[in-house]
């Protein structure tokens, strides 16, 4: 078993029931293979912490931009809390070594492995807030992900995905990719959706999210990467 406390220490933060951070990194399929485990997985609590993520980082968003657009300001948001930004940012802050996955989730890679460590730092996110409240939660928000903005908005990792990926296709094959849902999983208020991009009949990548049209983005940009564009 994984030392929590030694995350808890790395994290900075004083769990008053220290079996939170424990439910918050523990995966379903942990349970399906240890039965002897008295724990919970960590969906409720990601569910929770998504809530938190997200009027976090609109409030820190809004604060910080006054004269942006609400448009623009979604673009920010979704950029700073998609999977790929979350999941380095759980990776960066050593999550990973402290997953209760099964056998089969621990040697899974890539795509897989980041949608497992978004949904823990999510997880996390609502045990502190279960915990100790907003205001510790949203500082712990501010340390681990606020400070990634400005290289976001240098490198223009906020621009949509999507109408990149098919303005430079249509560019350079002279076809319009098509989007088609490969898989849906999850009980109905925590859907995952996975998506695969497709240029004629060839698939070029695939995205998760929440929601098709957030998996879609996810492919897209997927996509750029596989494509070298």
């Amino acid at each position: 078993m994984p030392d929590f406390a030694q995350l808890a220490s790395a994290l900075g933060i004083a769990f008053a029931d220290p079996a939170l951070l424990a439910e918050a990194l523990t995966h379903r399929s942990y349970l399906n293979e240890h039965r002897e485990y008295a724990g919970s997985h960590n969906e409720r609590l990601e569910f929770l912490g998504d809530a938190v993520l997200e009027l976090a980082v609109t409030d820190f968003l809004f604060g910080k931009f006054p004269e942006k657009p609400e448009g623009e300001l979604t673009a920010y948001r979704a950029a700073l809390v998609n999977t790929v930004s979350l999941s380095e940012t759980a990776q960066a802050l050593g999550m990973n070594d402290y997953l209760l996955l099964s056998k089969g989730e621990a040697r899974d890679t890539g795509r897989a492995r980041d949608v497992i460590l978004a949904d823990a730092l999510e997880a996390v996110i609502g045990a502190v807030y279960l915990d100790q409240g907003y205001a510790p939660a949203e500082a712990f928000i501010a340390r681990a992900l606020y400070g990634k903005i400005d290289g976001i908005i240098a490198q223009r990792a906020y621009q949509d995905a999507k109408s990149r990926f098919q303005e430079l296709v249509q560019e350079k094959r002279g076809i319009t990719p098509a989007y088609e849902t490969l898989s849906e999983a999850g009980p109905a208020h925590d859907k995952r959706f996975t998506v695969g991009v497709f240029i004629g009949e060839e698939e070029i990548a695939r995205g998760d999210g929440k929601s098709k049209q957030e998996a879609e983005q996810a492919a897209a940009q997927a996509g750029l990467a596989a494509l070298r564009w």
